[in-house]
């Protein structure tokens, strides 16, 4: 073995995507000495991505005050990376976690969010990715929005920053475009719509705090925000893939700010230059928390094995746990899939093992690419 490249996301919960890298390379270079080890931790678009980008790529960290989920001072970072690509994370000012036990999606905002945008813009980003997971909010990105300068109002003409519970109170939107030359990408690894039993409200927003007839509100608020957006605009975001995401945010992005609404795993893959790295080299590791029929969708794993299998490099992923009946997961360019648990035991005692199971297993694994 002359050149592996490690990629993996996280294990959530257990394992990061850094401290899997870290243990994966101790171990190739424990049995390959010579080898070189390209390390790239992924993320998925939540907390943890731009740190990720920055331990992947270099680069710096801009901090700024920003408004949080509910409107409140608070200080939250962008990355720049070394070719002048900024990443915001939407959890770094309107993540749940933020919220703690005031969860409530009528009322968070994703200002902040805009605000660190506007931030790039002025350190002189062209390119901005958004990664949109792990939101609070339930605003179809109107609070982004306003503070990049879009208007909103209200039927007497008021101006206003809209959140979830009140978007049906928009009368009109007064768009404010962005300098020109500059491109957001919106990483997001759902393909929920913006409203509707599969929209941001419906799937979403319980876990943001919202009860039934909270749901409802909030999806009616969607409802209300699209057609706007199409009057106004001339944006139809009624059945735009992903545009559910961070609580209607992909929608908004895409309307506000013609963002474009690209897989996660793709956006890494592409500012990495995954495909340059993968020429000579002799084998791919990747791996994620589970590998199930999530996955075939477009995630972490599957993602890197469509462009291992054009590059014709074997991969191997190592998983913590894996679903039965996955035979496609092969036809995507998966050369094998090794789930690190050891024992039948339930997670809860073998979350605590994850470091030893993992580090175990790829030892084996490399003891079984020796025997060539």
């Amino acid at each position: 073995m002359n050149r592996i490249i490690v990629i993996p996301d996280s294990f959530k919960g257990t394992l990061s995507s850094e401290r899997i890298c870290g243990i994966v390379s101790e171990r190739i270079a424990a049995h390959f000495p010579s080898c070189e080890t390209v390390c790239i931790p992924v993320a998925d678009g939540g907390e943890g991505t731009m740190d990720c980008f920055l331990s992947a790529l270099g680069g710096r960290r801009i901090t700024k005050t920003v408004s949080g989920p509910f409107f409140e001072d608070m200080e939250a970072s962008f990355a720049v990376l070394p070719d002048g690509t900024a990443v915001v994370e939407t959890a770094a000012c309107a993540g749940l976690p933020l919220v703690g036990e005031r969860r409530d999606p009528t009322r968070t905002t994703t200002y902040g969010v805009g605000q660190l945008i506007r931030a790039a813009v002025d350190a002189g980003c062209k390119t901005i990715i958004v990664g949109l997971g792990g939101s609070a909010t339930n605003d179809c990105g109107a609070g982004a929005a306003a503070a990049l300068g879009t208007v909103f109002r209200k039927d007497s003409g008021e101006q206003f920053v809209p959140t979830g519970g009140t978007l049906c109170e928009v009368s009109s939107v007064e768009p404010y475009p962005l300098p020109e030359g500059v491109r957001i990408i919106a990483m997001c690894d759902i393909d929920n719509p913006l409203y509707g039993e599969r929209g941001a409200a419906h799937v979403f927003a319980p876990q943001k705090g919202a009860d039934k007839q909270t749901v409802d509100a909030l999806d009616d608020g969607l409802r209300h925000m699209a057609q706007i957006i199409l009057r106004d605009l001339g944006a139809d975001v009624r059945s735009l893939s992903g545009g559910g995401a961070a609580g209607g945010l992909g929608a908004g992005l895409y309307a506000f700010c013609g963002a474009e609404l690209r897989s996660g795993i793709e956006t890494v893959l592409d500012v990495v230059r995954f495909d340059a790295l993968a020429d000579g080299a002799d084998l791919v590791i990747t791996g994620e928390g589970k590998l199930d029929s999530q996955s075939l969708g477009g995630k972490v794993v599957v993602g890197i094995a469509k462009r291992c299998k054009e590059k014709r490099v074997p991969l191997i992923a190592v998983v913590g746990g894996a679903e039965r009946n996955l035979p496609q997961v092969y036809d995507t360019g998966v050369t094998a899939v090794f789930p690190i648990g050891r024992l039948p035991e339930d997670f809860s005692v073998s979350r605590g093992y994850s470091e030893i199971n993992l580090r175990e297993t790829v030892d084996n694994i490399m003891r079984l690419l020796k025997i060539q």
